[in-house]
């Protein structure tokens, strides 16, 4: 039995970015399946791992811990001996906290919302998630018009966590047609030795 298990949801891309980062690091993990539609989020036992009741969670041993970009940090400062993954040279490692607060800020509120009501049908005004959306896809676009990776010149875990709800992005009506920079960044990341695809949902854009 693996050592390290993942506690996500197959439609959560704050977990796939955690089942991204274990499967480009090679580490054997349990992926546990947390039924959300059943409320076992909610669970007493789930909620002693993670009282906001949220998946992601990563047991390694006897340690458990939640937050996507935090498990993101632990893995690749106990994993990945390259180092490459969560530079330390201050100017880098600012880089990549710089992007994993866009992640968990307007790729959140944005791209990741506006999927969110279409997956999950919450009957939502998609509006205004939709024009943050575009704000950050066009900033993000711009940055990476003579780069090819978000924070250093290789990919890090800034990369992995914003991937999954920018590549979901036309599932929440928002197009990707007009940020070729993106497509490119996206693709470069699909061809990372150990990608794993986020299972895509027939919705938005995507219908």
């Amino acid at each position: 039995m693996a050592a390290i298990k993942l506690h996500r949801h197959a439609l959560s891309g704050h977990s796939h970015r955690v089942e991204l980062f274990l499967s480009i690091l090679g580490l054997d993990a349990e992926i546990v399946d947390v039924d959300l539609a059943s409320g076992a989020h909610k669970s007493a036992e789930f909620l002693a791992k993670n009282p906001l009741g949220q998946v992601p969670v990563l047991d390694d041993g006897a340690l458990s811990l939640a937050d996507s970009n935090a498990i993101l940090v632990y893995l690749a400062s106990q994993y990945d001996q390259s180092g490459r993954w969560l530079p330390k040279a201050p100017a880098d490692a600012a880089e990549v906290q710089r992007f994993l607060s866009i992640a968990a800020g307007k790729v959140a509120s944005g791209p990741a919302v506006a999927r969110i009501i279409n997956v999950f049908n919450t009957g939502m005004d998609p509006k205004g998630s939709i024009a943050v959306a575009h704000t950050i896809l066009a900033q993000i676009n711009d940055h990476l018009v003579a780069r090819e990776w978000l924070a250093t010149n290789s990919p890090t875990i800034a990369d992995l966590a914003n991937y999954a709800y920018i590549a979901h992005a036309p599932e929440g009506d928002v197009s990707l047609e007009t940020y070729p920079h993106i497509k490119s960044w996206l693709q470069r990341i699909e061809n990372l030795p150990g990608f794993v695809p986020m299972q895509a949902s027939a919705v938005g854009l995507n219908a």
